[in-house]
């Protein structure tokens, strides 16, 4: 009897709390879109921009075959090829440097120096480095390599710089897709009288593979258009120069920079230089997403 004289007070309790909580849903929800809204409106609006105004200058032939060398900054012609050469050789040597380093230490941090004070150091530099502005990288290996060592500025000095942003990011990459490696797949290869470092080489990285590819690449694009490294650590030039270790080099940040000495913004040609190296750049970026995405699909663990 009381049961059944409870049942109705109970249900319109139940109602009430089922209504907060969908009220509260929706709000949320509402909140999370217009936060979503407010960060697309600025990147939608900068890409329209670089797209508008650098599409003209990125679409001729000659922008991707020749480069600057004898142009002056008030003569349209030329391209950037020497630019767009640069920053692949740059990056590529960054990559070649950081890669096997930060899979390495980021190994090291997961399956064998947890919980160790040499793994506690290398965690706490690690933080350290991630928040290093790109500036302070490049003083440093300036103070190293050419002030105390005697070597010249150069394309490699540049590629040292940024092994120094790129490092803690790819650690951080590795060391978190190892973490979600299930420790089941671990003690059965152990089970089976596998070694630890062939576990780690057949078991853990294969299964993490996508991941670690997916934040190598996410942090060579990151990398890729640092302008403080350039300014100190090589000069530019409109030349062609595939020698990493000697002379100035092109780049498109340093291109971007050069133009915007040269009087972007108030003469027509150096501005359109100015967003056509802008834009080529950005592409450049989003090739090694897209990379990124069809890397992590080819290299995911395939379901049977």
């Amino acid at each position: 009897m009381t049961a059944l004289l409870d049942r109705p007070v109970k249900e319109r309790t139940f109602a009430a709390v089922s209504l907060r909580r969908r009220v509260a849903d929706n709000i949320a929800t509402v909140l999370v879109t217009l936060a979503m809204g407010a960060a697309l409106v600025p990147l939608v609006w900068v890409m329209y921009s670089v797209i508008d105004f650098g599409w003209a200058t990125v679409a001729s032939s000659t922008w991707w075959s020749h480069s600057q060398a004898g142009m002056t900054a008030f003569v349209a012609g030329g391209g950037a090829y020497h630019a767009i050469v640069g920053t692949l050789l740059q990056g590529a040597v960054c990559a070649a440097l950081s890669i096997p380093l930060g899979v390495f230490v980021a190994i090291y941090l997961v399956e064998y120096g947890a919980g160790t004070r040499l793994g506690k150091v290398a965690t706490f530099m690690v933080d350290i480095l991630t928040g290093v502005p790109s500036i302070v990288a490049a003083l440093f290996i300036y103070a190293l390599w050419v002030a105390t060592l005697g070597f010249e500025r150069s394309g490699f000095a540049v590629s040292l710089s940024l092994v120094l942003l790129m490092v803690p990011v790819i650690v951080r990459a590795t060391e978190e897709m190892l973490r979600i490696i299930p420790m089941d797949l671990r003690e059965a290869s152990y089970a089976l009288g596998a070694p630890k470092w062939k576990t780690i080489v057949t078991i853990v990285i294969p299964t993490a593979l996508s991941g670690i590819i997916t934040g190598i690449l996410l942090a060579l694009a990151r990398v890729m258009g640092e302008t403080a490294p350039l300014l100190i650590l090589v000069g530019y030039s409109q030349a062609m120069n595939f020698d990493m270790l000697h002379g100035f080099m092109g780049s498109l940040p340093g291109m971007m920079y050069d133009q915007t000495s040269a009087g972007a913004g108030t003469s027509a040609v150096p501005t359109d230089r100015l967003w056509g190296a802008a834009l080529t750049l950005i592409l450049l970026i989003a090739i090694l997403n897209i990379a990124a995405r069809f890397g992590a699909r080819m290299f995911a663990p395939k379901k049977f």
